[in-house]
Order: structure tokens, then C-alpha cells, then sequence
């Protein structure tokens, strides 16, 4: 007797292997593989899954969701999608563990442009506590990784200051004592103050503490390092090479202003694996990246925190220094048009509005003022909250890193702004929709592979990510001559075409395309 049965489809099961006839029945959260021959009395409903591929739940890599489905959580850009499961705490940027309310303010502050400031109580005072907001009370389950910002806030404040033995030691017990709790892996954002201020060495001794208690490094790396090309990567591997522990490099992809090829980049991959290390990676599929605007400004200005940066900013010392300095690093260097590829969005002052959505060198020219002055003013304008897109993977390399065998798909996704970057709403309707079926890059098993059974691996969930008896019931139903992503940089907004269906724990939340307003999702916990 089951309460679901979903039957008719072509079962891709997340493995890789060749779709294949049968069904799904679910019974109290649970999956039974029913071959043709075999049958099912559902007690409850029948999905007719005819021409559609069902497989196991979509999982991201990478989510800014930690605060935003707290107070959206129907999460309908995500589930949409066919996600059911996500990553959060990612960049270094983890909610907790906290030592102080204060310190949950000013990081929430401090990172408004790019996991926003809904308006809600944060009221936890422990990484249990927090991790209790999310069960039964949003659509999708959580995984949690520790942020190493907030193991820094904890121990050594806001400040550009090093990590003696002992401070070192304190941070190793308070990341010991939350994977206990359930968290998944250590994070680093190593753009994003006070994260940004650890040492090779430091992340090392950290990155041992995650993988003794069955955890992974997962990273953004340093980018202004060295050659801002290979050099970040290279200390994310020897980060684990020191730990040990497994690596994974979060939003790896090659930029048109890097100066070399991707070839390069996956090398390093390919070299740490065959030196017998633990090196994975995701990448998003879409050109445009985000994150808060203040991360075009370096970490000397935002040491202290939130407070101490905003006297930073009005100070006219302080803004000369940075004229000097972004002079030497060259205009918003990721893209090569500069200032006009820096979009703006998710402001909140009546007089700043007509700013949404477009760039800062339209500010720029209508204040007329440098880039430093409009920077500097709008994030005081603002409270620090204004978020950016600008220019991410290059389209000619990105395939590459899309079809690699050890890639997987996280969307970074972003949800302040009228105008996020598409990655939100499309990432992986749109890896099924052109880089499989229109492009034919990597046929459909392996796609759905990377965004199943290989992240479940790198997460370490033994029930998740295949279609298998017993495992947990998150599936997706969708149509493989329809699915596509219709979300584009000038409409970021857009849901999918083809993602018919969604189960996560059993529970039906997308019918017809449509969200049932069903909330099951389940923290993920280490194990």
C-alpha cells in the first residue's frame, strides 16, 4: 500500500546508468522502486508520469537562502526548480554560531546586499536553536556548513587580527561542537571581512576538524590573491592538503578577464585527484554572478564591523586611500566594461529607488561623481544593503565546467533585488533545457547525476540522491522535451517550463507546476 505512486515515467535514477521503465511508490517518506512487472494499491494519489523523467531531487551546492526562506518559505524560486534540498552557510557567511545578538545584528548588516534583511525576529542563541527554525517550517531541507566569519566574530571579533594557538584552539572546539549538532562542513568566503582575515594556516586547522568528524572545506576562495587566476585555487588545495581534508571549490568557473584559459583551472582539479586528494567542485550556469556591492571594497575598510565601516566610509581620508587603491586594481575587474557592468538592486530609500536595476556608472554620471564617492555613498545611504550582478562565468568556457565529471551544479542564488541574476530561478531547468537537449553536451543520466547522487556524496547523505528502496522521497517529475529555463538577465524573475512535479519527504510541494503551499523540509544533519 503506498500513498503515492508515481508510475509511467522513465526512471533516471541518479547514478548515471540508463534511464529505465518502472515506478515510485512512497509510503511514510519513503521510496520502493516498482519495476514494469510489479504493482502498487495506492491509498492515496497517482502521478501519471507518461514521457517524463523521474529522478531523485535536485540538491544546490550553494544557497544565500540562510535568512530569505526563513521569511519566504514556500522558497518557489527554488522548488520550482526541482531543488529539495540545499546548502546554507556558505561564503564563511553562517548565521551561526553567534556568541551574541549584537554580533547576529552586525552580520546580518553587514551582509544585507547579498543574503538580504527580512524582517524577523533573530532571536537563537545557539546553532541548534537556529537549525530548529527550519524544520516543518519551510519547503525545502537544509544542510548547514559553518561559516569561518563566524567562528572569527566568536573568538576574535571583527577585527584584522591573528589567530594565535589557543584562539585557533577555540575555533577548532566551536566547529567540533557544531558538527555534532549537524552541521555539514566548514565554509570560507575569503572576500568577505573578518573570514577574509584567516591564514592559510588557520583554514588548514580548521578544514582538519571538519574532515575528522566526517565534514568537508567547501570555499570561495581568495580571489585578489597572487595572480587572481590559479593562485586562489592553489591555496584552496593546499588548504587541504595541510588539513587534510576533502576540498570543494564552490562557484569554480573561468572569467574572460582571467589571463589564461580554463584549461589551467581544471588541471589543478585534475592534478590534487590524482595526488590522491578529495578535490570536487560546483559551478553555476549562467553568465552573471552577485553579491553585495561592498565587496568592491577592500577588507581594511570593512575591519571593525559594520559600525567602523560606516565611518570609513564618510571619511574623507579613507576614500582618497581608495581612489589610489581601485586605480591600481583597475574598475570593477571581473568585467572588461567596467562600472556599466555593475547593476544595482534591493535599495529601500524612496530617493534611491530609481536605481533599481540599473548600473553604478548610470549613478555615477548623474551625481556626478567617481566611483568611489558613489559607492561610498549609497552604502551609507542604504545601510550597507545594496546588492550587485555583474559579469561571472565566461558563455565560451563555461560548458567546460558544466559537462566535468566532477562538477556539480550549486546556483549561488541570490534573491534581493527586482533583478537578481537569472541563476536564481533557471540554474538547473536550464543545464536540462539547453546543455543537454539542445546543445547535447552531456546526455541526460549524467546531468541529472551531478545535481543528485554527487552531491549527496560530497554532503555525505546515505538516504538522499538516488532513486533507491528506502531512501528518503525527494523527487522530481519533469519533461525532457520541455524543460527550460525562461529566467534571462533582463527578466531574472521567470519560473521554468517543465518541472511538473516535486516530492520532498513524501509531500507533494509542486503539482502541476504549480506550489501546493506544503512546508516538509527537514534539517540535514551530519552523521
Amino acid at each position: 500500500m503506498s500513498e503515492l505512486l508515481i508510475e509511467g515515467g522513465t526512471l533516471v535514477d541518479g547514478s548515471g546508468a540508463p534511464g529505465r521503465p518502472g515506478s515510485v511508490a512512497i509510503e511514510n517518506g519513503r521510496m520502493r522502486i516498482l519495476e514494469p512487472q510489479e504493482t502498487s494499491d495506492p491509498t492515496g494519489a497517482r502521478i501519471d508520469a507518461s514521457g517524463k523523467v523521474v529522478a531523485p531531487g535536485f540538491i544546490d551546492l550553494h544557497s544565500h537562502s540562510g535568512l530569505w526562506v526563513l521569511a519566504h518559505p514556500l522558497h518557489e524560486p527554488k522548488v520550482r526548480q526541482g531543488v529539495t534540498t540545499e546548502v546554507i552557510g556558505v561564503d564563511g557567511l553562517s548565521y551561526a554560531p553567534l556568541p551574541s545578538a549584537a554580533d547576529l545584528r552586525a552580520l546580518v548588516e553587514m551582509n544585507s546586499g547579498l543574503d538580504g534583511a527580512p524582517d524577523m525576529a533573530l532571536d537563537w542563541e545557539s546553532l541548534g536553536e537556529y537549525l530548529s527554525r527550519f524544520e516543518g517550517r519551510v519547503a525545502v531541507n537544509i544542510g548547514l556548513l559553518v561559516g569561518n566569519s563566524a567562528l572569527r566574530i566568536s573568538r576574535l571579533g571583527w577585527d584584522d587580527v591573528p589567530a594565535d594557538a589557543a584562539a585557533v584552539a577555540d575555533m577548532r572546539a566551536m566547529l567540533r561542537e557544531a558538527m555534532q549538532a549537524g552541521a555539514l562542513g566548514l565554509s570560507s568566503g575569503l572576500d568577505y571581512p573578518p573570514g577574509s582575515y584567516a591564514t592559510t594556516d588557520e583554514l588548514a586547522e580548521l578544514t582538519a576538524e571538519a574532515a575528522r568528524a566526517g565534514g568537508f572545506y567547501h570555499t570561495h576562495v581568495r580571489y585578489p590573491l597572487g595572480d587572481r587566476y590559479l593562485d586562489p585555487f592553489r591555496e584552496a588545495i593546499e588548504i587541504g592538503r595541510r588539513g587534510p581534508g576533502p576540498v570543494h571549490l564552490t562557484h569554480f568557473y573561468h572569467r574572460q578577464t582571467h589571463p589564461g584559459g580554463p584549461g589551467p583551472l581544471l588541471e589543478l582539479v585534475h592534478d590534487a585527484r590524482a595526488a590522491g586528494m578529495d578535490v570536487t567542485f560546483d559551478t553555476y550556469p549562467y553568465e552573471w554572478a552577485s553579491t553585495r556591492l561592498l565587496i568592491q571594497l577592500p577588507g581594511w575598510i570593512q575591519a571593525g564591523g559594520p559600525a567602523q565601516l560606516k565611518e570609513r566610509l564618510a571619511d574623507t581620508a579613507s576614500r582618497q586611500r581608495l581612489r589610489a587603491e581601485l586605480l591600481e586594481r583597475g574598475a570593477a575587474y571581473t568585467s572588461p566594461a567596467g562600472w556599466s557592468d555593475v547593476r544595482l538592486g534591493y535599495f529601500a530609500r524612496p530617493h534611491n529607488m530609481r536605481w533599481e536595476g540599473r548600473t553604478l556608472a548610470a549613478v555615477m554620471a548623474d551625481r556626478q561623481v567617481d566611483a568611489v564617492d558613489a559607492i561610498c555613498d549609497l552604502l551609507l545611504e542604504e545601510d550597507l544593503r545594496v546588492n550587485q550582478v555583474t559579469a561571472g562565468p565566461w558563455s565560451e568556457t563555461l560548458p567546460r565546467f558544466i559537462a566535468h565529471p566532477v562538477g556539480m551544479i550549486g546556483t549561488d542564488s541570490t534573491f534581493v533585488g527586482d533583478k537578481p541574476s537569472p541563476r536564481t530561478y533557471g540554474s538547473f531547468p536550464r543545464v536540462l533545457g539547453e546543455f543537454v537537449r539542445e546543445r547535447q553536451l552531456l546526455g541526460l543520466e549524467e546531468a541529472v547525476r551531478k545535481m543528485t547522487s554527487a552531491p549527496a556524496a560530497r554532503l555525505g547523505l546515505p538516504d538522499r540522491g538516488l532513486l533507491r528502496d528506502g531512501f528518503a522521497a525527494d523527487v522530481v517529475v519533469f519533461d525532457p522535451a520541455t524543460v527550460r529555463s525562461n529566467a534571462t538577465y533582463d527578466e531574472p524573475r521567470r519560473f521554468p517550463d517543465g518541472i511538473e512535479h516535486v516530492i520532498v519527504n513524501g509531500v507533494p510541494v509542486v503539482k502541476g507546476g504549480q506550489h501546493t503551499g506544503a512546508l516538509p523540509g527537514q534539517v540535514i544533519r551530519n552523521r
